[in-house]
């Protein structure tokens, strides 16, 4: 039997230092390899990137990237590793992980419960049970491109656009394609995007401002003007309220 490659991620050294011990605890009945640690999110999306990681041992509240957030972006992975959840949530917050069938372990964490969920293998947790259990906001979103997770800080984000079965996201920097909805994630940042045509949403940051432009028939529409690039984008005339508002 291969031992089973195991990341830690807890932004709290003594709780790695801890799990490190209750590891090598288990290592005599199930053989296992500690590849690395982490103290976030992006620091173990990183280090999946770079080597294959069997099992996760995920802590939940953590700066920069909670684990929760994480769990979602390395579900679009082919083969993402196992998870298994720490924290110190109160019981009705496990309830949560317990109702979506996703293993976790109680803080303060014992041998007996770590090895039996080691032990357990459980599935990995489905996209739709993650994305319940997600926190309000995330702050990055994710594409899946040659085997390793691609991150897009949504503070980079300026405009999000409807095409086909695809999303454009569009950076400053750079275009990415995305799989997911333009309506779920209008309802999800609405306090950081607006949208402005049935298949385009624009950071409200991003507005420069409106221009008025006229059109073929000799008809004026509206326009966004975009902070720092040159692409205009076409206010629908169901959204010219927002020309007002904003």
């Amino acid at each position: 039997m291969n031992p089973a490659r195991i990341l830690i991620v807890d932004d709290e050294a003594p709780a790695r230092v801890r799990l490190r011990d209750l590891l090598d605890d288990c290592r005599e009945t199930f053989p296992l390899l500690i590849v690395d640690e982490a103290a976030n999110g992006r620091e173990a999306l990183d280090i999946v990137n770079n080597g294959a990681i069997d099992i996760v041992l995920l802590d939940i509240r953590m700066p920069v990237m909670d684990g929760i957030e994480t769990a979602r972006h390395l579900a679009k992975l082919d083969k993402p590793p196992r998870l298994i959840f720490t924290t110190a949530f109160d019981a009705y917050a496990v309830k949560a992980f317990e109702v979506n069938a996703i293993d976790y372990l109680l803080k303060p964490i014992r041998r007996e419960r770590l090895l039996a969920a080691l032990q357990k293998a459980a599935p990995r947790p489905s996209k739709e049970a993650l994305e319940q259990m997600g926190p309000a906001h995330r702050k990055h979103l994710s594409i899946h491109e040659r085997g390793k997770v691609i991150l897009i800080p949504v503070d980079d984000i300026v405009f999000l656009r409807a095409e086909m079965k695809y999303l454009t996201v569009r950076t400053l920097a750079h275009e990415y394609l995305l799989e997911e909805s333009l309506t779920r994630l209008e309802e999800e940042f609405a306090d950081r995007f607006v949208r402005v045509h049935r298949n385009t949403l624009v950071a409200r940051r991003a507005i420069g401002g409106f221009e008025k432009v006229a059109d073929d028939s000799g008809e004026g529409h509206w326009v966004v003007v975009l902070k720092g690039l040159e692409e205009r984008l076409p206010v629908s005339r169901r959204q010219q309220h927002i020309v007002r508002e904003l």
